[in-house]
């Protein structure tokens, strides 16, 4: 059994211009790839091994990050399954000419354990020592079990269903199938 502050990480960067995108703001993708090495080494320092990405949940961009930020990223373990975890993270830009903070996007990460030879390694469990934590724990079991709930749904074959049921399926939405004309 581990702290949840054992494995905190709290990263911080200046975003300059070369991560910028055509509309002069911080590109999704260079923000998505730090926090992604940020919960790699979270999820290390929780599981004392390596550690690959599964899946990243709930990413919604709040704000823009801009060039000349300083963009800051804490990390915490927010739940443990058997060989996989769930880090939260919460993202912030702060502005040194205004002195201004504001929070960017939070998102969760699942990281799965491995082994020397690949194979998935059981993680240690986590010690919840106050209210927040226990939420957050129950928030990213949520999160495990709609996740699974996802990954079932998408395994429907839609390619079986015949074109009538998928017209039905898709007869309130902003589509205009045009091939059966």
């Amino acid at each position: 059994m581990k702290t949840i502050a054992e494995s905190e990480t709290i990263y911080t960067e200046l975003m300059i211009p070369s991560y910028a995108n055509f509309g002069g703001k911080v590109h999704g993708g260079i923000i998505l790839s730090i926090m992604d090495k940020v919960a790699y080494v979270c999820a290390s320092k929780h599981s004392g091994s390596y550690v690959v990405t599964v899946a990243v949940e709930g990413v919604e961009f709040l704000s823009p990050v801009e060039v000349g930020d300083l963009l800051t990223i804490k990390a915490s373990i927010n739940y443990v399954g058997n060989t996989t975890m769930i880090v939260g993270m919460r993202t912030e830009c702060f502005n040194p000419r205004t002195s201004h903070t504001r929070h960017t996007n939070s998102c969760y990460f699942t990281m799965a354990a491995k082994n020397d030879d690949g194979t998935l390694k059981e993680v240690p469990g986590l010690i919840i020592s106050n209210h927040q934590q226990l939420v957050r724990f129950c928030e990213g079991k949520l999160i495990r079990d709609l996740s699974k709930k996802k990954r079932e749904a998408l395994k429907n074959n839609f390619a079986e269903y015949k074109v009538e049921e998928l017209k039905e399926l898709c007869s309130l939405e902003k589509c205009n199938v045009e091939f059966l004309k």
